[in-house]
Order: C-alpha cells, then structure tokens, then sequence
C-alpha cells in the first residue's frame, strides 16, 4: 500500500528544550514504519536564526531550513518550547513568519511554553489552550484573550493544539498519528517507544498520587494516603473530615490551599486514576472494577470517566488494555 506523505515542521527557537524535538520527531518517524501505515512523516527542523541550534541542555542540533527561507506550507507545525520562550513570543521575524503561514497550514500546535509564540502571534485569541503548569498563570495574564488550562496534558481547538511540558509533545504526535493513521498505528508507536500509556488530552498534568506526595502539610498527607489506599470505603468529605479531626469546611479550604481542588474531586480522580489501572491490565469486568474502585455502580462509573478522560470505560479498555491472555474472561461493559 502506498503511504501518503505528511509534512511537519518542527520549530525549535534558541535554546528549546531537546526533548520537545526529538519526541515529536522520534514519534512521527516511527509511525511510518508501522506495517499498514498509510502515512509517511516527512519532518523538517526549522531554526529562527543561522547556524545550529544549541539546546537548554547543551546538546546541538542543526536545522534543515530557517524560517526565512520557507514559503511553503506544512501540513503540521509544532513550536517548541525553550527556557528563552519569552524572547521568542517577541521575536518579530518569527511572529510574522508563524501568522503568515497559519491560514495555509492544517494543523498548528505549541510543546510546552512553546504556546507564547502562538499566542503572541495572535494564534490563541478566543481559544482554549494549555502549557508547562509553572507557566500557565504567566500565560493567561500575558495573553487574557487565550481560555487557559492549566493542567491538561493537551488541548486540541478547531486546528489549533498545545501541549503541557516535555513529554507531553509525545503525546500530543500520538494523538495526531491516531487522527491520521487510526489508533492500531498510534498504540503501535507507543509500545514501540516504551510509552507506557497514551493519556488522553482531558487528563491532568497531575496523578494524585504525585499530588499526594508533593503536599507540604504532613497531616494532610496521611489522609491522602488513606483515601488512596481505601478507595472502596466511605469517603464522602463527612467521612475525611472525621478522619482529619477538623470540620468540614476546614477540610475544603485545606484541600483548595494544598491541592488546588475539592476533597470530592480527589476522590473521584482518585478512583478513576485506578480504574484505568484495572482496564489496563484487562483482569477484572468493568462491574468488579466499579465496586473494587469504590464507584458503587458501573454507572456511577462510566459518568466519572466521561468527566474526566471523555470516553466510557468500556471504550477506555478497548484503546488501552494490554494483550489479554487466552481463554481470561473481560466485560468489555459500557
């Protein structure tokens, strides 16, 4: 079967960040060697100025073309993030090059703080977008017209994208691939770049788990601890707050300062967190999950995970689960 031919460039401004080319550049190049692929990436890295581009890391890369010699249109662009990402969004040269291009190019998006070079160039205005969590806040205030998400892995609107820090770039091409070539071909890249996981673009920049180890508060900490090792208890915020020894307003304004979220919220991406585990490893029907999670009913469930990953979890485990050994029974559910 013949391939079709995709073009992406790869902007990379001085001193980007290595991984946000190389991901992305890794994962396009993979995808055509996919037996059944029907497209083929043709990436080319673009510099903003002459000679190689020096990573944050040191490492050096030499671009295949500048942007001043470009006229012609990508059918993918992607902007990478660089620790000088500020001096980038004020780089005229760039800014025109990216706003001139735009209207001609299918799909554009941003890795990392790569975002404040589309919102300068006037990219975000009216839309939806994310970056790097420790720059969400800079963004939004820079830029008031951008709806900025501050923890989302990726945000996909109309043909505009942007992605959180480093590796999430690799999961934004995955979710590009899986546009083009279809989700067999995005898995395929993804196991064979030992991805452990796709995360869908709904999903937080956080695990609760990584939220639970980063509180300063140390009483705080074993309650989280307790609610991540009890999910099938009760644990409504009457229940935490008993445990907590402190009301439950308390508890809430405690959660606000220290996680920048709800007690009920917690828990249920606590839960959905470990269902997703569960779906994984493709042992459990999707009612003993349910129960085992703490949901109470696949229901209860599913409507979780429409909230938060967008898809059922029946859905879910069909794009996700591993290999499922012979003769094992799986619900695949609702």
């Amino acid at each position: 079967m013949d391939q079709k031919t995709v073009t992406v460039g790869l902007v990379a401004p001085r001193k980007s960040q290595a991984l946000d080319v190389v991901g992305p550049a890794d994962a396009f190049a993979q995808a055509g060697q996919v037996r059944g692929a029907r497209v083929a990436y043709r990436v080319t890295l673009l510099g903003t100025e002459p000679g190689p581009i020096t990573a944050a890391s040191g490492i050096r890369m030499l671009p295949d073309r500048l942007i001043g010699e470009v006229r012609e249109p990508f059918d993918t662009l992607l902007v990478a993030g660089s620790p000088d990402f500020e001096e980038g969004s004020r780089d005229p040269e760039l800014l025109r090059w990216i706003a001139g291009i735009a209207p001609r190019t299918r799909r554009i998006g941003s890795i990392c703080n790569g975002a404040f070079v589309l919102a300068a160039a006037g990219l975000l205005d009216g839309r939806r977008a994310t970056t790097h969590w420790q720059f969400a806040k800079q963004l939004a205030e820079m830029y008031p017209k951008a709806h900025v998400e501050p923890d989302r892995i990726f945000v996909r609107d109309g043909n505009i994208y942007s992605s959180a820090g480093v590796t999430a770039g690799i999961d934004l091409v995955l979710a590009l691939i899986e546009q083009d070539c279809g989700s067999a071909v995005s898995l395929a890249v993804a196991r064979a770049l030992v991805v452990f996981l796709r995360r869908p673009g709904g999903q937080s920049q956080f695990s609760v788990h990584l939220q639970a180890q980063l509180t300063e508060h140390a009483h705080l900490g074993q309650v989280l601890d307790f609610v991540l090792d009890n999910l099938s208890a009760d644990l409504s915020v009457a229940q935490i707050a008993r445990r907590a020894g402190v009301s439950e307003r308390s508890l809430t304004r405690l959660f606000h300062d220290e996680l920048r979220t709800s007690p009920g919220r917690f828990v249920e991406v606590a839960r959905v967190e470990a269902a997703r585990g569960l779906l994984e490893a493709g042992h459990l029907t999707i009612q003993q999950i349910a129960y085992r999670c703490g949901f109470g009913s696949t229901d209860t469930m599913r409507r979780a995970f429409l909230r938060h990953l967008q898809t059922a979890p029946g859905d879910y485990r069909r794009r996700f689960q591993a290999p499922v050994v012979a003769g094992s029974a799986v619900d695949q559910g609702p």
